[in-house]
């Protein structure tokens, strides 16, 4: 089965070159949220893996792992978060879905939340949910998978901007994996862009960030 055509767009708007392959242990992960991933999700993280965009958005790996200084941003946080806000936002009055069915992909800077609706049996049918800090309303509903969605999102496609801030801006689109940013950190690098960052205090131990 080949690579899926929406993270190949993407990766031609935003080249992979500090993406990395998570090794995703998918019948674990498919085992702690009872359902299977999308195969967009799937290859993106074959591709990039989990990390940043631009600084100002964070594609979620779908386990916890270990972390060179942190632990890397997974599903759990976020999930809890945006059905927590679906409760807070009046149920079904906000969104009218089963807030089980909300699981989270992605955070904004915003902070918005980037979910899939899991309510189809075919995950590569899940639409993408934005719960917006800053959008009206809060909930929306995107008919595209989450590659798709960043693809629309970072190509300034949409009439409309579907989350709280801008992050494409026209420079071009850049990916940051996890590791990276905390290897750029370590080394007292600016995480996104890997300058000189005059504000960070590297750990002596471990000044190449290795």
């Amino acid at each position: 089965m080949g690579e899926n055509p929406h993270v190949a767009a993407l990766a031609r708007l935003m080249p992979p070159v500090h993406g990395a392959d998570e090794q995703v242990d998918w019948v674990a992960a498919e085992a702690r949220w009872g359902v299977a991933f999308p195969s967009d999700y799937r290859d993106f993280m074959a591709r990039y893996g989990g990390g940043s965009i631009n600084g100002e958005a964070v594609v979620l790996l779908p386990l916890p792992r270990e972390g060179l200084q942190w632990p890397p941003a997974d599903l759990a946080e976020e999930t809890a978060n945006v059905r927590h806000a679906w409760r807070a936002e009046g149920g079904r009055d906000a969104l009218d879905v089963d807030p089980e069915d909300l699981l989270a992909w992605g955070v904004t800077a915003g902070p918005d939340i980037l979910c899939w609706l899991t309510s189809d049996a075919d995950p590569d049918r899940w639409p993408v949910v934005v719960c917006g800090r800053h959008t009206s309303p809060t909930f929306t509903v995107h008919p595209y998978g989450m590659a798709e969605f960043l693809h629309r999102l970072l190509a300034d496609e949409f009439d409309d901007p579907p989350v709280s801030l801008v992050f494409w801006d026209g420079a071009p689109a850049r990916f940051v994996h996890w590791r990276e940013e905390q290897r750029r950190f370590l080394a007292g690098l600016d995480p996104v862009t890997g300058d000189p960052d005059p504000y960070a205090q590297p750990r002596p131990d471990r000044p190449d960030g290795a």
